[in-house]
Parts: structure tokens; C-alpha cells; sequence
């Protein structure tokens, strides 16, 4: 496995922003492996480790982690830890495209539903 350097550098979660702390660092996270920073096949710091470098909960890291996973951005292999899962150029693309929309839909304060109800829409209209 490929380490993951100096993750997450001096980057932190802004505790003012609108933007939910797991959902920061989510896209960061996809960020980061969309440039090529964080390699397939790089471990992520351990949830409990990661959540005391950002000064944020456990549960802000897992919930980043299991959103991520949910994705096909990471894997987690239990005692191996959380994996960077390849993804070809097209999901690499659409999920960042999609991470924009999500954080900007949040961002305007709509629901998830009301969220995925306009992105079906704008689907079929195409």
C-alpha cells in the first residue's frame, strides 16, 4: 500500500462554514485523489487518529469514510485500514461534478430528497 504522505497537510475543516464537517472532509478527500495526491491503493490515517489531527469527533471521520466507501472512492479492509479504490477517468469525473453539486445543493439549504429530485429531473431532461 501506498502511503499517503503528509495527509491531511495543514488543511482543516472550516467550523463556520455551512458545509457539514464529514461532508468537508469527504470532498477534500475526493479532491485529493481526483489529483492524483492521494494514489490508488493509499491508506487513510485511521478514524480515530484522523479525528484528533482535525480536532473533530470519530464519528465526523467515519461517517466521511463510509459516504466515501459508499462511493467506490475508498475500500476498508478492517485491520488493513481504508484503502484508495481505483476509479476509472469517467467516475473519477462525474463524482467530483457530483460532490459539487451535493455541497452546493446543501449549501442552499435543500434537503436530500429535494436534492436528488432536481438532479433526476435535470437526468431526464437530457
Amino acid at each position: 500500500m501506498t502511503p499517503t504522505g503528509d495527509f491531511p497537510g495543514s488543511w482543516r475543516p472550516n467550523t463556520g462554514s455551512a458545509v457539514a464537517l464529514f461532508e468537508q472532509l469527504r470532498l477534500r478527500i475526493i479532491e485529493l485523489v481526483d489529483a492524483g495526491v492521494l494514489a490508488v491503493g493509499a491508506k487513510l490515517p485511521p478514524v480515530r487518529n484522523l479525528a484528533g489531527v482535525l480536532d473533530v469527533a470519530p464519528h465526523t471521520v467515519a461517517r466521511a469514510y463510509k459516504e466515501l466507501e459508499a462511493a467506490g472512492v475508498v475500500a476498508t479492509r478492517g485491520r488493513n485500514g481504508t484503502v484508495v479504490c481505483a476509479r476509472d477517468d469517467r467516475w473519477g469525473a462525474l463524482a467530483g461534478v457530483a460532490a459539487e453539486y451535493a455541497a452546493a445543493a446543501k449549501a442552499q439549504g435543500a434537503s436530500f430528497a429535494e436534492a436528488v429530485q432536481l438532479l433526476a429531473a435535470a437526468y431526464d431532461a437530457h
